[in-house]
């Protein structure tokens, strides 16, 4: 049993003898190592600093609610049976709401005006116009260049779109889209 004691002392005794070598090797590590090491802990300490974000302005899920009925209201002052959708201003949806009657096709087709509107900052009528120069634009997921899209903006910047999809015409869609963006600044 004493040898046993013995090498177990031992071991411990090693063990302590090499962690306070390794603690006066750090000790004594360089002056430029040491303050980088401590910049380090301080900004892990602090976090990033405010120049690191930046502030947006998205829609709430009531004002996208608020757009989208006014929207449907407008169509159905109209007798117009349509979907309405209002995405974010990185093209995820916040709301769609399809009306009493609406097509099964208007559904993706408001999503994807709404997401067309936002995307280019633009009606997605002038954006369809474009594609007379650039035809190669309908190739890119997720659009849609049929009237009836308009984007939501802050201070000239694209904070949402409204996408409106099941009139006869884009030119309805997109009367009933900006009856949405206007229910938004009441």
């Amino acid at each position: 049993m004493k040898t046993r004691t013995r090498v177990l002392t031992g071991t411990a005794l090693a063990v302590a003898l090499g962690a306070g070598a390794f603690g006066a090797v750090s000790a004594s590590a360089s002056p430029a190592a040491t303050t980088a090491r401590a910049a380090a802990v301080s900004a892990k300490k602090d976090g990033p600093s405010d120049k690191d974000f930046t502030t947006t302005t998205h829609l709430t899920v009531d004002a996208a609610t608020r757009a989208a009925q006014a929207a449907l209201r407008a169509a159905a002052a109209e007798n117009q049976k349509v979907t309405v959708a209002v995405v974010d201003r990185n093209g995820n949806t916040i709301v769609t709401l399809r009306g009493d009657g609406a097509g099964p096709q208007s559904y993706e087709s408001a999503q994807r005006k709404a997401f067309t509107a936002v995307s280019w900052n633009a009606p997605t009528s002038v954006l369809a116009g474009r594609l007379a120069q650039t035809p190669n634009l309908k190739d890119i997921p997720g659009t849609l260049f049929l009237g009836g899209g308009t984007p939501v903006q802050a201070n000239g910047a694209p904070v949402a779109g409204i996408g409106v999809a099941g009139a006869p015409s884009g030119d309805l869609d997109e009367k009933f889209a900006k009856a949405g963006v206007d229910a938004l600044g009441k």
